[in-house]
């Protein structure tokens, strides 16, 4: 970037020449301009030019905010492995951009490109952590979709190349951007519940059968090298591409832990003002569809101890729909004098003897279950993402805060691999079974692995 003396020398000329087209424009001479050149000129110097690797489910939140005129974004990339979601994508896209990104397969085509100022990762997991060290290294500020990491040598790493190469990282766990969160959280650090406690955090879905895997031609349009990227070559299987890989072993997915626990247990830690814990304990099996292709774990228990007596417990049912908690998922925080039930719609706070003393619901779109992104969080999300890249304010989900969220994900995922619990030193976040640490890290394809 530009040193601010340049920075404002830019501005200056940018203001005089925006100022001289305005009133050739005005004027209706020959030389006029269009008001899409107009707005191209005068916003050019502060203008974040961004692209988009990943167009799955994730990649439409992203859209509200980069088309929104007044946050003076540009797209410059539709990037995915896949030619039928870059096809669809730039359709959609094109409905609400004047602009025509370029489409683009290989992310590496695109972080070549100086122009770029960020990305906005929404890739498969094992993606993750890698794409957002590739894109560091490259220069670009970095929207990082859950999970940040595979495991927890990753989430070492991520955080790593940020301090190194100073870039804003924002971890796409996008409650953290909820105002009703923010200030139910700042109530209960303030002690609005006395001593908060406990956090139990949930999440509940009917998912169903999957196909059993079986060798097949990748799908038409599908770069399957590039899909596996950072993960070791093997032959392709169906039906293990698109949301499917979540489930089929950990080469590419972190399971519903890093699918779907990462938001809610990242409120719950929030909340308890916790960092690690010093033990996790875990019961977890697959018990529905005995005969399907799940490879994972559909059902989970776990419990994460700290110190001074605090825990978290997590609760989840990926393919039984009973609703236990009212509600398909939030996270419930006891404390000595009420508790609270916060989700992503508002939160409702109750005194000791469970009467309702607050009930605030947020007018955001993006609560419950629903997938595929967009709704005031995301935006919100997002425009903070803006700000930060600008100077003009701080992030809500810095990659560091993010990875410690994270990592409860990793202890659940290694006490379940392992089938036993373990103890954690609470001041580094290492664990010391050595069992355990056999999955602190994975295996790359030659060449893939992040290095500073």
């Amino acid at each position: 970037m530009d040193n601010q003396n340049s920075d404002n020398s830019r501005r200056n000329f940018l203001k005089k020449v925006g100022l001289g087209t305005a009133g050739v424009a005005l004027s209706g001479g020959v030389n006029a301009m269009s008001a899409k050149s107009y707005k191209k000129i005068i916003g050019a110097n502060d203008r974040i030019h961004v692209a988009i690797q990943g167009l799955g489910r994730r990649y439409g939140a992203f859209i509200p905010p980069i088309a929104n005129q007044s946050n003076n974004v540009e797209l410059l990339y539709l990037c995915d492995v896949m030619d039928g979601q870059l096809s669809k994508a730039a359709g959609k896209v094109s409905e609400v951009l004047e602009n025509k990104p370029v489409l683009e397969k290989d992310i590496r085509k695109v972080l070549s490109d100086k122009k770029v100022d960020a990305v906005f990762m929404a890739t498969p997991d094992h993606w993750h952590t890698p794409g957002a060290c590739m894109a560091m290294e490259a220069g670009k500020h970095v929207y990082l979709e859950k999970p940040c990491s595979h495991n927890p040598k990753e989430g070492e790493l991520v955080v790593a190349f940020q301090r190194k190469y100073n870039k804003v990282v924002q971890m796409g766990n996008q409650q953290r951007s909820s105002l009703k969160s923010i200030e139910i959280i700042k109530d209960i650090h303030n002690g609005i519940i006395g001593n908060a406690y406990k956090a139990v955090a949930f999440y509940t879905n009917g998912r169903g059968e999957v196909p059993v895997p079986k060798k097949a031609a990748p799908p038409v349009g599908l770069d399957w090298d590039l899909f596996q990227g950072p993960s070791p070559r093997k032959a392709y299987e169906h039906d293990t591409w698109n949301y499917n890989w979540h489930w089929y072993g950990w080469d590419f997915g972190t399971a519903e832990m890093g699918n779907n626990a990462t938001h809610e247990l990242d409120i719950a830690r929030w909340a308890l003002d916790v960092k690690y814990p010093e033990r996790v304990d875990v019961w977890s099996d697959k018990l529905h569809f005995a005969n399907d292709g799940w490879e994972m774990y559909d059902t989970m228990e776990a419990t994460f101890h700290f110190s001074e007596n605090r825990i978290i417990q997590w609760d989840g049912k990926s393919r039984n729909n009973y609703n236990t908690y009212g509600a398909g998922r939030g996270t419930i925080i006891y404390g000595s004098e009420g508790s609270v039930f916060v989700d992503r719609g508002g939160y409702r706070l109750y005194d000791l003897k469970g009467k309702l003393v607050r009930d605030s619901q947020s007018q955001g779109n993006e609560s419950g279950m629903a997938l595929g992104g967009g709704g005031d969080l995301s935006t919100r999300h997002s425009v903070n993402f803006f700000d930060a890249i600008r100077g003009k304010a701080e992030l809500t989900s810095p990659i560091e805060q993010g990875a410690i969220s994270q990592m409860l994900t990793h202890y659940a995922n290694i006490s379940s691999r392992i089938g036993k619990s373990f103890e954690i030193d609470d001041a580094t976040g290492r664990i010391y079974d050595r069992e355990a640490m056999k999955l602190w890290g994975r295996e790359y394809e030659p060449g893939w692995e992040p290095k500073l």
